[in-house]
């Protein structure tokens, strides 16, 4: 016993745990197969919210009504779930989801709003060729992102990772979508606010008062919450409550204002070249080569985060590299079906692995299917992509937050006594959250970026650029942690590098086979290094 009369073992320090603790089922393991759908189907529901935002922003501005629209998100959910099954199987091997990304919102209006198209009187002939021309550059920069990973660029990056540098890059990857939650959420707030305490409520509280039942209330809040507040928003929609209420707030409350039900196919199979042939541009494609990097980096971030909440090691680089040269190959595959938007890793369902405690691989290709099965029954997936958006941003300030938090885990492996820690977590962080801010604010007061030039296409890559948090973040992180104080004796073990060492290659530690190798013993023939 301590003086004191405490114990010993209660001043010591937290070990070090290089797979997170905790997790009902890891990457390598499933859950029973009735779970597993259900599970499946909840990580279908999650990522459908960032599909229906970016259709919803790029769609009108290129000239579609909501026929396009429809049309345009089945896409995304059929090209979706085959990236995901690719990554899951081929790439990264984690339990990620690849969706839509906002990265490349910006060259995608850019492309939408050019003059090109000022002698274009049908709006369907407009929508159909700047769909042409984003799909060109989505090629272009897909063989960008393929060199990057394919090529071992990114395996030579991130052998220079270290913990330290990857803290700011996880926080940012989920803090820097802030904008995408409470905002969004109160546009809502008689329906947004309750689904965010009904989220809450359910996972956090519930399992605390029935532990019989824990399992259930915190795998399935989503469902729970969702299923709630839908039916809720359903009651006020009949019952007359926004029939008066301003056209933002009827399209954001009620039940019937998306256009999509109506509008989608009962049955459509999504092809390559469904708006024609591609068309290729040089400063379009620099602008998404641009958003193809910040894609880069920010799915690093949750790769990094889907790892820690699957109970999976550190990835080893050529792990890392392999997986970011698949996100090319979901690049290719947007281009060639049209998606308006490139994609990436979904960072709202690696908030729902530490959610759910679920990190299983299996439970992420089950998504898949969903994601492929709703995407050709264009009537009922319409019906689920109908639930009105600030419920879903409920759902982002807790599954965001759960991927900020992992950054925040990584903090274990690095000396927080060091200043030379806290300067560079604190100044990456800060300046990941400002630099952007001043960029988004500058576009939105004066309808162009700081950077305003005569080239359209080098003002949208410093725009795009500088307006993601992760990538911000992660550059001024990557360049302190490689330049100050190098060659110190202390620096190694501050930054947490040597924690991360055994893991630098894919043969060094048992457990990379077990979690990362390919199937039908591929590595033969794709070996890591």
């Amino acid at each position: 016993m301590a003086a004191g009369g405490g114990k010993t073992d209660d001043f010591q320090p937290f070990p070090v745990k290089d797979q997170l603790p905790g997790v009902d089922f890891c990457l390598s393991s499933t859950p029973s197969w009735p779970e597993a759908v259900l599970l499946g189907f909840q990580h279908y529901l999650v990522m459908l919210g960032t599909t229906v935002i970016i259709s919803s922003i790029i769609v009108p501005l290129m000239g579609g009504g909501n026929v396009e629209k429809a049309d345009v998100i089945n896409t995304v959910l059929f090209v979706a779930g085959i990236n995901t099954l690719l990554q899951t199987l081929f790439g990264s091997r984690l339990p990620v989801v690849i969706g839509g990304s906002y990265a490349f919102i910006i060259p995608t209006i850019s492309i939408a709003l050019s003059r090109r198209y000022s002698t274009f009187v049908d709006p369907h002939r407009r929508f159909k060729a700047s769909m042409r021309d984003v799909q060109g550059s989505l090629i272009v920069a897909s063989f960008f992102t393929m060199v990057i990973g394919f090529f071992g660029f990114w395996r030579i990056i991130s052998r220079f990772f270290s913990p330290l540098a990857a803290i700011p890059l996880v926080i940012l990857t989920g803090l820097g979508l802030y904008a995408q939650g409470f905002p969004q959420l109160a546009r809502c707030i008689e329906i947004g606010l309750p689904a965010l305490v009904a989220v809450v409520f359910l996972s956090q509280y519930v399992p605390h008062f029935l532990k019989s039942r824990r399992g259930i209330f915190e795998r399935f809040a989503i469902l729970f919450s969702v299923a709630i507040v839908w039916a809720f928003a359903e009651i006020l929609t009949a019952a007359g409550a926004y029939d008066n209420r301003a056209p933002q707030t009827q399209f954001s409350c009620r039940t019937d204002r998306s256009g999509l039900i109506s509008a989608a196919p009962w049955i459509r199979f999504p092809y390559p070249f469904q708006w024609g042939r591609p068309r290729f541009n040089a400063g379009d494609a620099v602008a998404v080569i641009a958003a193809s990097f910040v894609a880069i980096i920010e799915s690093t971030g949750t790769f990094i985060t889907a790892s820690r909440y699957a109970s999976a090691t550190p990835m080893p680089p050529s792990v890392l590299s392999r997986g970011v040269g698949w996100l090319g190959v979901g690049l290719f595959l947007d281009g060639l079906f049209g998606t308006g938007s490139g994609s990436t890793a979904s960072v709202e369902n690696a908030g729902l692995l530490g959610l759910t405690r679920v990190g299983s691989r299996t439970v992420i290709q089950i998504s898949a299917f969903f994601m492929l099965f709703f995407s050709v029954l264009g009537k009922f997936g319409a019906v689920l992509a109908s639930i009105p958006l600030p419920i879903m941003a409920a759902l982002y300030c807790v599954l965001f937050a759960y991927v900020a938090s992992a950054g925040l885990g990584l903090l274990q492996f690095c000396n927080l006594n060091s200043f030379r820690t806290k300067f560079i977590v604190g100044f990456s962080v800060f300046m990941g959250l400002s630099v952007p801010q001043y960029f988004n604010q500058y576009l939105l007061v004066s309808g162009h970026g700081p950077v305003h030039t005569r080239s359209t296409w080098f003002n949208n890559v410093m725009q795009v650029i500088f307006s993601s948090p992760a990538t911000v973040g992660f550059i001024v992180a990557f360049f302190l942690d490689c330049t100050h104080s190098y060659g110190h004796s202390s620096v190694r073990r501050d930054s947490g590098r040597h924690w991360w060492e055994k893991f630098r290659n894919f043969n060094t530690d048992t457990r990379s086979e077990e979690f990362y190798s390919l199937p039908a013993n591929l590595n033969r023939f794709f070996p890591s290094f």
